[in-house]
């Protein structure tokens, strides 16, 4: 939270007889405060990857070699999980990944790698199987004049924490956006500021990924034609 809100509780209450009003308004800066992570874990579009921790709505940057920095923002939507004692249960899964402010003029020709890294340090699984630790594209030799939306376009392909390529069913989808607005800020795409919007699984029956486990997410390029 930013620096500087006019909160009552950001100097000392120098006296509990400071009458019902001033005790009004710290119950009312309490009440304040304990209800903004609720609204933003409800209605934010998007969580990111901070230092540790998943932060709703902001972004994490990565460096690149191609690019100066690029944004991943994950958007997540629910995933019920009924128990037998709440059939209310479940968890909001990482349902996106989007690489934002990407470069793909400087980056054409490339590999482009995802990785999640949970409070272990372990990556996780985001394919169909217990190898599938990376997502990968390959980013057009030519920039697009339009929006990508077909995955083998884009050569979308699991590969295990080596980088080695693994054949089999894709539940992934992938698109390639340089026309519209950001995922990660509403700002408007081009060819030098584009979105790589990997979907883990739009059927949401094998790949689940709770987003409260994911600490870290990385980018990466490959600059070989292998």
């Amino acid at each position: 939270m930013s620096i500087g809100l006019n909160s009552p509780l950001s100097g000392n209450v120098k006296s509990r007889r400071g009458g019902s009003n001033t005790r009004r308004k710290v119950i009312f800066g309490v009440a304040a405060v304990s209800v903004i992570p609720f609204l933003l874990s409800t209605y934010a579009a998007s969580v990111t990857i901070g230092t540790g921790a998943l932060e709703f709505g902001q972004g994490s940057q990565q460096a690149i070699a191609c690019d100066e920095n690029v944004f991943i923002a994950l958007g997540e939507e629910w995933h019920a999980s009924p128990s037998p004692t709440d059939g209310s249960d479940g968890f909001f899964r990482i349902r996106t990944a989007t690489i934002s402010n990407l470069n793909i003029e400087s980056c054409s020709g490339r590999k482009l790698r995802l990785r999640m890294i949970d409070g272990t340090s372990a990556e996780l699984v985001l394919g169909t199987t217990p190898e599938a630790k990376v997502l990968q594209v390959i980013i057009p030799k030519i920039a697009p004049t339009s929006n990508i939306t077909e995955p083998t376009e884009l050569g979308l392909t699991y590969l295990t924490g080596y980088g080695q390529p693994i054949t089999g069913t894709m539940a992934a989808n992938v698109n390639l956006n340089v026309s519209g607005v950001s995922m990660y800020d509403g700002t408007p795409l081009s060819t030098t500021s584009a979105d790589v919007t990997f979907y883990l699984d739009s059927t949401s029956t094998i790949v689940n990924i709770n987003g409260q486990v994911v600490r870290r997410a990385t980018v990466e390029t490959v600059n070989n034609a292998s």
